[in-house]
């Protein structure tokens, strides 16, 4: 029985794509200014609050941009407070290897795989996201070799806590020019975040994309708390504010460069509970307002928030509604946006 890899296509590498699909100066101009300030807010030379918002997975090109429309309208209104990046997620972790992997894969969910046109299409997702919204914004780093396709474009990387532990992603990490997260793993064992962090921040020479190339190291690479799940299935949080003091006292005996923290409103945080992202929010801000340590320490939170509250299955045709983890709907997003500025 063949059990050997179908190489089915030679892709075009990431310079020739960007040749084919380049950014003008003006989408040049938006990422620097915005790189620029959110680089500020980890340095802590700028005190504003960072929000990493959007749906769970960037499944429909017009509703992503309708919704990314929605958050620059109240980008201008909280400006000298909050800074609002859009989660644009177009590569989805599967622990199974079963679902939608995200427009990377799939450009359209009821169709097969190609990935090609799904290489295509994050760069013109995002790329319009930036010329219309004036918003740069975030994606998930699930497959490292592919961030040089959109390294361009994209403001903020994630690393999921199925990937923080993978030499590749953490030496990558330290050689991209922009903020990156590192999640704490399912497990909760915040000692495999931190020595992520410790070998993004540092250099490193290694085998990438068929190079050999070096690194300096990220400053900008720190830390998303996003919960823990046991061997039994359950959730446990590590939102409050005992985490958070820990935390920080464990940044201190790292001597890092960068001493920073996000916080993951959903996920093991919720129990995938949507809703929960209301109260958690709040809570972080709280926490935050309790000890002046966190003002400097919790940079923003991330939560998943699309247009119509909750998930749908993929073919149930509902727009602006999740096919992946359920989501805050629009008018509740909407006010909890507004309340984060009042409380920081």
């Amino acid at each position: 029985m063949e059990m050997d890899m179908k190489f089915v296509r030679k892709l075009p590498i990431p310079k020739k794509v960007k040749e084919q699909f380049p950014v003008d100066a003006t989408i040049a101009a938006i990422k620097e200014t915005r790189d620029r300030e959110m680089k500020a807010i980890f340095e802590g030379t700028l005190d504003k609050f960072l929000l990493i918002i959007g749906p769970c997975s960037a499944d429909n090109e017009d509703s992503v941009l309708d919704y990314t429309y929605r958050l620059a309208k109240i980008q201008e209104k909280v400006k000298d407070k909050v800074f609002i990046i859009p989660r644009i997620y177009t590569n989805k972790p599967r622990t199974t290897g079963a679902g939608y992997k995200g427009l990377v894969h799939q450009p359209d969910p009821d169709k097969a795989p190609d990935m090609f046109e799904g290489l295509v299409k994050v760069r013109e997702l995002h790329t319009r996201a930036i010329r219309e919204t004036g918003l740069t914004c975030a994606d998930e780093m699930l497959y490292p070799e592919n961030h040089r396709y959109v390294s361009d474009i994209l403001s903020y990387a994630a690393i999921g806590a199925r990937s923080v532990e993978n030499q590749q992603h953490r030496l990558t990490a330290s050689g991209i020019g922009i903020p990156v997260g590192m999640k704490n793993p399912t497990s909760g064992d915040l000692s495999v975040m931190m020595n992520g962090i410790i070998a993004a921040q540092s250099s490193h020479t290694f085998l990438y994309r068929g190079w050999e190339v070096h690194t300096d190291g990220n400053p900008y690479a720190h830390a998303i708390l996003r919960g823990s799940v046991d061997r039994f299935g359950t959730s446990s949080p590590n939102y409050h504010y005992e985490d958070l003091n820990r935390l920080y006292e464990i940044y201190q005996d790292a001597n890092l460069k960068n001493m920073s923290v996000m916080v993951d409103t959903n996920h093991a945080n919720s129990g995938k509970k949507y809703l929960e992202q209301i109260r958690i929010s709040k809570e972080v801000l709280h926490s935050i307002r309790l000890n002046p340590s966190l003002r400097g320490f919790v940079k923003g939170l991330m939560i998943e928030s699309y247009i119509e509250d909750g998930a749908q299955k993929i073919g149930d045709g509902c727009y602006g509604k999740s096919i992946t983890d359920p989501c805050l709907g629009w008018k509740k997003s909407e006010k909890l946006i507004y309340d984060i500025a009042e409380l920081w």
